[in-house]
């Protein structure tokens, strides 16, 4: 695994929030890990995928916090069409700004330098803080041409859930399950507002060099998610010692 690009223009990106589980991109492989400095917040504002303009919708972003250590997912690629996409999808839709960091892999054997998308309170979109109640009810609430923006909340718990249990995250788990409770209160169908679709995750762990199309349709993906709607029906309880409410 190679720590820069190299002559074929071989770049890292890092994914902390939908592109965790829907990259939308060509890469070369994924690997899971963290970064360090930062934690992660659902303080950005949202008006073209999760959200509308009168109903905007909350997505995350990372803060910087010395101590702070946000999971996620880097993702290999080798041109320039992943790194437009990208520029388009989080820069000039999203709101963020481009930003550099070092990825740690999970079995703390590799690290290199990663492109990163953060938000700013700079940006027209920007929320910021809130308290998390507030937070819960406007994600709860929000809808936007790409689905739900439960959907966004409840797909990267899990992703964090599936790859990352020992994880303890405050501000994403103590959402999930104050959006929860809300859509066992509201009685709604959580087939519907997850899109009544899944997305197959591909990690490579530096064994394989497969391309992915973002949408994953390999037959080798590594499926840990089985039962996966029967999985958001309930909190893993190594939650709980996490939530503050």
């Amino acid at each position: 695994m190679e720590n820069r690009n190299n002559g074929n223009h071989e770049f890292w990106v890092f994914g902390y929030g939908s592109l965790c589980w829907h990259p939308g991109f060509k890469y070369t492989r994924s690997v899971v890990g963290h970064v360090k400095g930062f934690i992660r917040r659902f303080w950005q504002g949202n008006t073209t995928h999760r959200g509308t303009v009168e109903n905007p919708g909350r997505v995350a972003t990372l803060i910087k916090e010395q101590e702070g250590i946000v999971y996620g997912r880097a993702f290999q690629v080798e041109d320039s069409v992943a790194l437009l996409y990208l520029e388009n999808r989080e820069c000039t839709l999203g709101g963020y700004v481009t930003t550099f960091s070092t990825f740690h892999s999970r079995d703390g054997d590799k690290s290199f330098p990663v492109i990163v998308y953060i938000a700013t309170n700079k940006n027209e979109h920007w929320l910021g803080d809130a308290p998390l109640h507030c937070i819960a009810d406007q994600i709860f609430q929000s809808s936007g041409p790409t689905g739900h923006n439960v959907e966004y909340l409840l797909r990267l718990a899990e992703f964090m859930h599936d790859y990352f249990p020992e994880a303890c995250d405050d501000h994403l788990f103590t959402l999930e399950l104050l959006v929860r409770r809300r859509i066992e209160q509201e009685n709604m169908c959580l087939r519907t507002l997850m899109g009544d679709r899944d997305f197959d995750i591909l990690i490579d762990n530096d064994n394989d060099n497969a391309d992915s199309d973002g949408e994953n349709d390999n037959s080798d993906v590594n499926d840990i998610r089985e039962n996966t709607i029967q999985f958001l029906l309930g909190i893993h309880r190594k939650n709980s010692r996490c939530l503050k409410i």
